[in-house]
């Protein structure tokens, strides 16, 4: 998991995808998983938390579907939510950062190939308490504090 400002995102590789005679995707079998999974290069999540709703304090949690190419790149109007934040304006902004993520491909074999993965993107405000059974964030005690509060 990575966590950048308010913006969090894991990473699950779902199946491997293959791009077909007539240029769409198609999930290929399971004998075509990849060896080695794709890796984020980006240093810094490119997911900005619309300002209105940072300043109302909205959080929610958004559920991409990507597809990653041989070259690592996101292909392009391959990103569907697969499960939304019930907030519009989140939702938009996890589709719109998914454009500049860049990726090691994953690989079989050494070769690399094209993956789908899910990906999901959480926006926390700081001054507002996670959501029920959220485990996200959880405040680390200054060095020196006693756990066992």
């Amino acid at each position: 998991m990575f966590q950048i400002g308010s913006a969090v995102m894991t990473l699950v590789v779902m199946m491997a995808c293959q791009r077909q005679a007539d240029g769409k995707l198609a999930f290929t079998s399971d004998t075509t998983r990849p060896d080695v999974l794709p890796v984020m290069l980006n240093k810094d999540l490119p997911f900005h938390y619309p300002p209105a709703l940072y300043a109302e304090k909205a959080q929610g949690n958004v559920t991409l579907r990507l597809y990653i190419d041989t070259d690592g790149i996101i292909v392009d109007d391959s990103t569907h939510i697969v499960e939304s934040s019930k907030v519009p304006a989140l939702d938009s902004a996890a589709i719109k950062g998914t454009h500049e993520l860049r990726f090691v491909p994953a690989k079989r074999h050494g070769v690399p190939i094209p993956v789908s993965i899910l990906f999901p993107v959480y926006f926390r405000h700081p001054d507002v308490p996670s959501p029920p059974g959220d485990t996200l964030f959880r405040k680390v005690p200054p060095p020196g504090a006693s756990l066992s509060q």
